[in-house]
């Protein structure tokens, strides 16, 4: 499953969404670090299809963990030279013009 949270910034939506495994957990690697803290991708859990839909509804998005990143680039979001490894975890942000 995938863990997924809404923010509502003015006319901005955005969607933290990770693994579900991988909430409140912190990953190093040389200088970077990726915390995936409950306050920000904790929310409800979702399976992939509702996912790829909330994506398509969002402005922003940023996302962490193999099924999430997996996801969203089979999903024709996110482009896979960029996304970011930090200790083997992968993580992506999204970020589009909405009209």
């Amino acid at each position: 499953m995938i863990s997924v949270n809404i923010f509502h910034s003015g006319k901005e939506m955005i969607l933290a969404a990770c693994d579900e495994e991988l909430l409140g957990k912190t990953f190093r690697e040389g200088k970077k670090r990726l915390q995936v803290s409950e306050g920000f991708y904790g929310g409800h859990l979702v399976e992939a299809p509702e996912f790829l839909v909330l994506l398509k509804e969002v402005s922003i998005a940023n996302l962490t963990g193999e099924r999430t990143v997996k996801e969203a680039v089979e999903g024709g979001f996110i482009d896979q030279e960029h996304i970011l490894m930090v200790d083997g975890i992968p993580h992506a942000q999204m970020a589009r013009y909405m009209v």
